[in-house]
């Protein structure tokens, strides 16, 4: 088969779903049986440093190409079915929702109609209220609900990366036929491993480290979290901060301003944007993940901080029961007093941390 790959989702700073698409690259490169692949990019920096990291020269199977129009443009919808005809790609799957939405209309009837498979993470915007009400998505909420439903109604088979992100896509996207939606879940990454042995130990009156990886939106209730912090510093313990591997969005500054109310300012740090490699480390110098999330369709952080050998404190928003498995404490969402009590636990208990660690790698693994 002739796959084309929309690898437009990967942007200069790596996303959820620019890692995702990343992976399935680098897997494609290692890849034998006869299929060719072209990955589709528009931005030649972008194009270059995946094919570095993905080894794409070294298989000669996978071609890039470059199209000068990116994925929500008007011209994506005009030009790329096109495109896939004179490709004459058997597949096309794009990892995310927007795909050629009249693809026989712009195709006409000259060739078989390329299969359209199209990745969709999650209905997000469709299941949680005032998730992110600043967003696009939040304002352009009916257009939004019309493209992805119709992203799914064009498309030969839609991916899902949990059973609740496949269900809630049954219930609200109304696909037909609903078996049509195929569940295969996220993996990690290799990079995604504890730091080496032989390291010097840490010390144990160091200053204990609480890492939140993901974006500042309401949903993610980073600011339970500050509240957690707060009852862990007023009743003693070790010396504890919290670090949110992430970019300040000068939208949603809830987290920040409890921070300075509560007297946190110096204990609640963001990092910025982190390549891949900064955020392995960041992992590493981690003592417990913590992740506070109303909801998520799957919740790669959890997994990718289980490989790199971290305890795992977090909600059980939407799918984190079902990736974390038995490998995580779970709690209610928007419990602080919940999260400062587990964590407390995990920080004082080294036969708790350390079974923690072991179940959370064995459930990266699977």
């Amino acid at each position: 088969m002739n796959i084309v790959l929309d690898a437009r989702w990967i942007f200069r700073e790596l996303s959820g779903i620019g890692m995702y698409t990343q992976e399935l690259l680098t897997q494609y490169a290692l890849q034998g049986g006869g299929d060719t692949y072209v990955a589709l990019f528009c931005d030649p920096d972008v194009r270059h440093r995946v094919s570095v990291l993905a080894a794409l020269d070294a298989a000669p199977h996978i071609r890039t190409l470059d199209v000068p129009y990116g994925v929500f443009s008007a011209r994506n919808q005009l030009h790329l079915p096109r495109l896939l005809a004179a490709l004459q790609a058997d597949v096309y799957h794009s990892p995310n929702y927007m795909v050629p939405l009249f693809p026989r209309l712009a195709l006409g009837g000259e060739r078989p109609r390329t299969a359209v498979v199209t990745t969709i993470h999650d209905v997000i915007p469709l299941v949680v209220p005032d998730h992110a009400p600043r967003s696009k998505k939040t304002r352009l909420l009916p257009l939004f609900r019309q493209v992805i439903r119709r992203a799914t109604a064009v498309s030969d088979a839609v991916v899902t990366v949990s059973r609740r992100s496949g269900d809630d896509i049954v219930r609200c996207l109304r696909p037909r036929p609903p078996d049509k939606v195929h569940v295969v879940y996220n993996g990690v990454g290799v990079l995604f491993t504890p730091a080496p042995p032989g390291l010097a130990p840490r010390d144990p009156h160091r200053v204990r480290r609480l890492l939140y990886v993901g974006r500042a939106d309401p949903y993610k209730d980073v600011a339970t979290l500050v509240r957690a912090l707060a009852l862990l510093r007023r009743d003693g313990g070790p010396a504890v901060e919290l670090v949110i591997a992430g970019t300040r969005d000068p939208r949603y500054p809830q987290a920040e301003q409890l921070a300075h109310a509560l007297g946190l300012a110096d204990a609640v740090s963001w990092t910025g944007y982190l390549a891949t490699d900064q955020l392995v480390e960041a992992y590493r110098d981690a003592d417990v993940l913590v992740h506070a999330s109303r909801y998520e369709g799957f919740g790669l952080q959890i997994l990718e901080a289980m490989a790199a050998g971290v305890p795992v404190v977090a909600a059980r928003g939407g799918a984190v029961p079902e990736v974390a498995g038995d490998a995580a404490i779970l709690l209610p969402t928007g419990d602080p007093d919940g999260f400062a009590r587990e964590v407390r636990r995990v920080l004082s208990d080294d036969a708790l941390a350390d079974r923690l660690r072991r179940a959370g790698q064995a459930q990266a693994a699977r």
